[in-house]
């Protein structure tokens, strides 16, 4: 279907949606959306209360989360309308994705590739224990070796430093360097790479592998990732920096592919009792955490724009997509030279709300791009998130880009980086469906 097709189609069920209420259930029918949209406000609510106290407190809140929805369902099913709602949402969410599908039209043009020489010594780090164990399922190592490749596979029992391995293995002539393992073994060995400006390669063994995802290689199959070594082409992508206190002592810092996370996500993994029981650990912290009551108060600086004491802030290297309801759902390039920012500042229950009901728009949510960013706070030290890893680092932290520091080796053929879906936005839709189809008719008729 084409795109002004799936904007008329989105531009009808948009339509249709109100109708099918109005037509079915009268008046009392908009009376009873108010009272659903009501129930939603009052679900957020409860969210935020929820994770915000302790106590009876949160007990009642559960209680409204649960009771809130259920309340609206048993109020549109006593007036016999249920079936009515159920039907105009589907219509209203029908819109929403075809009006959404039509925006995003053609896939974006990828990061430009450039043609590649074959490596002659590729040196490759494997972690047997990411993903599960994927380098054994998928026979990384063997696989590797038959393809002319040196590969190191990490002792489990123990912690070695990988950025050492590849230090010595490019005194030794290594003219590649891989990692099969997690994004923040990845960025460790992606440094040394850059400090020798020698080709990196990138094996989908970790557990999220974002990294990968986004330079679009096979995360279901990391073996496919290998043929990077026989048929493989070169993208030069931006890699992020992040560096504790003065700068005084010349260190460039620590490399980031992701991103550096600070306030309520980097207290939480710090906990020792995180690991054991993640869930019980969330919810005994976050309430001090959001308020301000414990933890450091940060305040960030992204050029000309201050933000004081955002509860969570998040610095990836090229911006994410918004298109997905997290907020977080991947980038699409990784050379664009610029960092992205995204902020989390919800003061009261009503902002909450607001954040959630308007699918993470809102006050509380700050979305910037810059080169530099620079974030402070009340305490000499801080707890920080950096591709996974809790780190503490001096204030203030700085974080910056470099366009293009690092040659990435992947495989001719790959998936291909899954495109965001665009945000829905009703006067570019009907735009879309009505000019475009005048411009058609126009066009035939000449």
């Amino acid at each position: 279907m084409s795109r002004r097709w799936t904007a008329r189609l989105a531009l009808a069920a948009g339509l249709a949606a109100p109708v099918v209420l109005l037509l079915f259930g009268g008046l009392v029918s908009l009376v009873l959306m108010a009272v659903g949209w009501a129930g939603l406000t009052l679900t957020a609510a409860g969210v935020w209360w929820m994770l915000t106290h302790t106590g009876w407190i949160r007990a009642l809140a559960v209680l409204l989360v649960v009771v809130a929805p259920l309340a609206v369902l048993l109020l549109y099913a006593t007036a016999g309308l249920l079936w009515v709602v159920l039907v105009s949402l589907v219509l209203w969410a029908l819109a929403i994705a075809a009006g959404r599908h039509a925006l995003a039209g053609a896939t974006a043009a990828g990061m430009p590739e450039r043609s590649a020489v074959r490596a002659e010594r590729p040196y490759l780090i494997m972690n047997p224990r990411s993903g599960g164990g994927k380098v054994e399922k998928f026979r990384l190592a063997e696989r590797a070796r038959a393809l002319g490749a040196e590969v190191f596979v990490l002792d489990p029992a123990g912690r070695q430093d990988v950025a050492e391995l590849a230090r010595q293995a490019v005194e030794d002539g290594a003219d590649l360097l891989g990692v099969a393992g997690g994004d923040g073994t990845q960025a460790l060995v992606a440094a040394v790479a850059v400090e020798h400006d020698i080709p990196f390669m990138v094996i989908s063994a970790g557990t999220r592998n974002h990294f990968a995802m986004d330079l679009g290689l096979d995360r279901a199959d990391p073996s496919r990732c290998l043929e990077a070594l026989t048929d493989g082409v070169e993208l030069r992508v931006d890699l992020g920096f992040i560096h504790g206190g003065a700068p005084a002592d010349g260190s460039t810092g620590r490399v980031f592919v992701n991103s550096a996370s600070f306030g309520v996500y980097a207290e939480v993994v710090q906990s020792p009792a995180y690991r054991d029981d993640k869930a019980r650990t969330i919810l005994e912290m976050l309430p001090a955490l959001l308020t301000h009551a414990s933890g450091a108060r940060l305040g960030v600086r992204v050029d000309a724009l201050a933000l004081d004491g955002p509860q969570a802030v998040l610095v990836s290297n090229n911006p994410y997509q918004r298109g997905d309801s997290a907020g977080l759902g991947h980038r699409e390039r990784l050379d664009s030279g610029v960092l992205g920012v995204l902020s989390v500042d919800v003061a009261n229950a009503a902002e909450a709300a607001e954040l959630l009901l308007h699918g993470g728009q809102g006050r509380g949510l700050t979305t910037v791009t810059a080169r530099e960013v620079v974030v402070d706070a009340d305490a000499p030290v801080i707890p920080v998130g950096v591709d996974g890893e809790a780190l503490t680092l001096s204030t203030p932290v700085r974080c910056r880009i470099e366009s293009g520091a690092l040659r990435v080796r992947v495989p001719r053929h790959r998936p291909g980086v899954p495109q965001s879906a665009a945000p829905m936005d009703w006067r570019r839709v009907r735009r879309l469906a009505l000019t475009v189809g005048r411009a058609a008719t126009g066009h035939s008729g000449t």
